[in-house]
């Protein structure tokens, strides 16, 4: 396993460099694998794309669920080229991958000025205290969707 996870990690930040230089975006890659081949590569496109969420793991989720049609990577190894972030490791957890594999730690990446650090401290808070205020309205009839699905009989849990 080890050297495949060697192989592997290097693809992801082989393809990093690849978006740096292309002007994509960040220096960020990801490559997800599924028995012992790539089926999906990503690189960072946020500013190339103007896209907030087109990061390497989500770009990388993305084309990997469409190729093994799935909303689930049960039985894959993601590779990043750098420990996800608050966003990405969401996806990551919502993709259901069974391993990830990442090169640099996200103080690294904060050293280059990408510091998610807030965020993880964002969660903490209380809503009302966060830099984003979140403010509830409709919470009555939009609970009502929760009891529509609940009978719904024809829907496919996730």
């Amino acid at each position: 396993m080890e050297n495949l996870d060697e192989k592997f990690i290097r693809e992801a930040i082989r393809l990093a460099m690849e978006g740096m230089n292309s002007n994509a975006g960040g220096p960020f890659g990801c490559v997800i694998v599924k028995d012992g081949e790539i089926i999906s590569t990503g690189y960072n496109c946020v500013t190339s794309t103007n896209d907030p969420t087109a990061h390497a793991e989500v770009n990388a989720i993305r084309e990997a669920c469409k190729k093994l049609n799935s909303f689930q990577l049960n039985g894959c190894t993601l590779y990043t080229s750098c420990e996800p972030c608050p966003m990405c490791l969401g996806a990551i957890y919502w993709a259901r991958p069974d391993r990830v594999v990442y090169a640099a730690s996200r103080k690294d990446a904060a050293y280059a000025g990408f510091d998610d650090d807030f965020i993880y401290h964002e969660f903490l808070l209380h809503p009302s205290e966060r830099k984003f205020k979140l403010y509830q309205h409709g919470a009555d009839e939009a609970a009502k969707l929760f009891d529509v699905w609940n009978k719904k009989s024809d829907k496919m849990r996730y």
